[in-house]
């Protein structure tokens, strides 16, 4: 394990990466972490406190002659999202992380690496350890259970913490700050469904949309991909005019991801067969045509069995119609943009889950925003359309927003000190997906915030990297900020 980071320069972030390597730590499983974070402490002589979700803030004195200076919070989370490839065999709950070393790259083999958010452990505890490091008072914030919910960010005391500047080390490209986020809520519709016979001279058919990108619903809404479910309720809404009845509807699996395949079962006219044929592969065409740019891959297969008897039931023709009204109506992709950040996302929603079970049919909707008011806007507007479709109506808690402050004083100190150390200047941007900071901002107002990192790619799969000269540059211009804050 540690032979994959020998030699690599911060030598104690990697050592520290590559031990936290061989402690399971996925989401909601933090407790051998938790325990390794505050052994540490003990060892090094460090105050440190334990909330009870299992949040830890390590204490440490400033360097001789800064102890008069404001407390600085540097955070990160203990989680790793866990995920495999099919054929790789790992216990996520006992097996260490395997790490890869390939020239400037470390990663492991055939699962995530852990660097979202392991580099900030490690950094951290990094720290910890380090004497010679020229700082005032700080606090060292580990939270929990970030990837499923931010629970470990939203059930913070306000008292947990005495800073009021944060650096959030949770971000995954280096040479930018990030200076604000996207608050997000969950909108889901839910139809009682009832059913009919199918009519009398109709064929069994499926119609499935596949070989879409999909992606993640905030970082890569504004790339102009399609989305399945909305492809699917477009060429099932024209079927409909040929006596289309539907069974059921599937489609996407995850509420921030954008869709990339739906499938739907329903019964046709035998008499209308060709004209239906026709119809699909009209829409095919036009919406090939369409998104010609971001989905040359995409495959719209129709099928016929005219041998299937059994289960000949279909939704009732005005709940049928309901449904794919709405579908037609919920609006996806981006909102608004910002007038702040030149290319940032200000505003969206995602239709991103549909699934048709016994009793009920269900569509989950992703809404995101950096501004609270526009978040509160858009929810209200998808909800409405999912009323007027006769659809109940239920919402996540959600998570707010970080609106960017371009006059923030440690963005300030930030800018200068990475002009200082590179002779150029950093980017400054923010981000269309959540961030701990706008939680955190929320439970302990008056807390000016940063978030930088490494070069991670690929984080939350089997493909996740750390580009290894990224963590030194990461490494120096923390140190450097501390270095300047007064």
């Amino acid at each position: 394990m540690l032979s994959a980071v020998r030699g690599l320069k911060p030598d104690l972030v990697w050592k520290y990466f590559a031990r936290i390597s061989r402690i399971p730590r996925g989401s909601k499983n933090e407790a051998a972490i938790t325990q390794f974070v505050l052994e540490t402490a003990k060892k090094l002589k460090l105050s440190a406190q334990r909330d009870r979700l299992g949040n830890v803030v390590v204490r440490k004195p400033a360097s001789p002659g800064r102890g008069k200076i404001r407390p600085v919070a540097l955070q990160g989370h203990l989680d790793m999202v866990c995920e495999k490839n099919g054929d790789k065999e790992h216990d996520f709950f006992k097996d260490p992380i395997q790490l890869v070393r390939r020239d400037n790259i470390l990663k492991a083999n055939g699962t995530t690496l852990g660097a979202d958010n392991g580099i900030a452990v490690a950094a951290n505890l990094a720290i910890m350890e380090d004497r010679s490091l020229e700082h005032g008072p700080l606090e060292l914030l580990f939270t929990v259970d970030e990837e499923t919910g931010m629970t470990g960010a939203a059930n913070l005391e306000p008292n947990f913490l005495e800073s009021r500047t944060l650096l959030n080390l949770d971000s995954e490209e280096e040479g930018t700050i990030y200076v604000g986020c996207a608050g997000g809520k969950d909108t889901t519709g839910t139809w009682k469904v009832s059913y009919e016979k199918a009519p009398e001279g109709t064929v069994f058919a499926q119609i499935k949309v596949s070989n879409l990108k999909g992606g993640h619903s905030g970082l890569e809404i504004d790339h102009g991909r399609g989305n399945a479910i909305k492809i699917a309720g477009r060429i099932l809404l024209a079927l409909e005019a040929v006596g289309a009845r539907i069974f059921s509807i599937k489609g996407g699996n995850k509420h921030n991801a954008i869709p990339r395949e739906c499938e739907a079962t329903l019964f046709l006219p035998e008499n209308k067969i060709k004209l239906a044929e026709e119809t699909v592969g009209n829409l095919y065409s036009a919406i090939r045509n369409e998104l010609s740019e971001s989905e040359q891959d995409l495959a719209v297969d129709f099928t016929l069995d005219f041998c299937k008897k059994k289960n000949r039931m279909a939704l009732k023709r005005t709940l049928q119609k309901k449904i794919l009204q709405a579908i037609a109506a919920l609006p996806h992709g981006v909102i608004k943009m910002s007038a702040r950040i030149a290319g940032l996302v200000e505003t969206s929603t995602n239709v991103a889950v549909i699934d048709t079970e016994k009793s009920a049919m269900t569509i989950v909707t992703s809404q995101r925003s950096s501004v609270a008011s526009e978040l509160t806007e858009t929810v209200g507007s998808v909800s409405a359309i999912l009323a007027l479709a006769g659809a109940s109506i239920r919402h996540t808690d959600g998570y707010p927003g970080w609106e960017p402050d371009m006059k923030s004083p440690i963005l300030k100190t930030a800018r200068s000190a990475y002009r200082s150390l590179y002779g150029k200047s950093i980017k400054v941007k923010a981000i269309h997906a959540g961030l701990e900071c706008g939680i955190i901002g929320e439970r302990i107002p008056g807390m000016d915030m940063l978030s930088f990192g490494p070069t991670i790619e690929g984080a939350h799969s089997p493909d996740e990297r750390i580009y290894i000269d990224s963590v030194e540059k990461f490494w120096e211009f923390l140190l450097e900020i501390l270095k300047r804050i007064r």
